[in-house]
């Protein structure tokens, strides 16, 4: 009998640059049907760029691994650019297809959490389709809230779909200034 082998989350590195397009590029292809173009899949050089810019700012930018390979990768940027945002993160979170339901999410899901609070943000907020439940249940066990539902903003096959908006207070949250 094969056991798992044991996911290890760290820092993204130049060289997971590949696995990493890799599963954000099968998650694009069937987020949309056959025909529709995609101009917005990062390139390679274009990933290590960001990478480099979210290790600058002391944004966390992490994949999980198994046996060495890459089986998903997790990040934050800022909410937004003006400066009244900068203790405010917005997450993503990509699991390769064949390793789905093995808690690689909830791990890098913990990990960000962890790095973020850390770093000293204060809210993490995150986008997720209305009809992806796994991902809405995994935000819930760790404390995020739906604070919006963003109507019919994404169409693919053939229909329009909604996105629901989240949010998690780090540390302590709105309740303090920043001393």
């Amino acid at each position: 009998m094969e056991t798992e082998r044991p996911i290890i989350i760290r820092p993204s590195r130049d060289d997971d640059v590949e696995p990493m397009l890799a599963i954000y590029r099968r998650h694009i292809r069937h987020g949309i049907e056959a025909g529709v173009e995609d101009t917005g899949t990062p390139q390679p050089d274009d990933l290590k760029d960001r990478r480099k810019n979210l290790r600058s700012r002391k944004l966390p930018h992490l994949v999980a691994t198994s046996g060495g390979a890459v089986v998903g990768y997790a990040y934050v940027v800022l909410f937004r650019k003006r400066p009244a945002y900068r203790f405010t993160v917005k997450h993503s979170i990509y699991v390769h297809h064949e390793h789905l339901g093995r808690g690689i999410g909830r791990l890098l899901m913990q990990a960000l959490i962890d790095a973020c609070a850390a770093a000293g943000f204060r809210q993490m907020i995150g986008y997720i389709d209305a009809e992806n439940s796994a991902s809405l249940v995994l935000h819930e066990r760790f404390g995020f809230a739906r604070v919006g539902l963003l109507p019919g903003v994404a169409y693919r096959y053939g229909k329009w779909s909604d996105s629901v908006m989240v949010q998690r207070s780090l540390g302590a949250g709105a309740t303090q200034p920043i001393g």
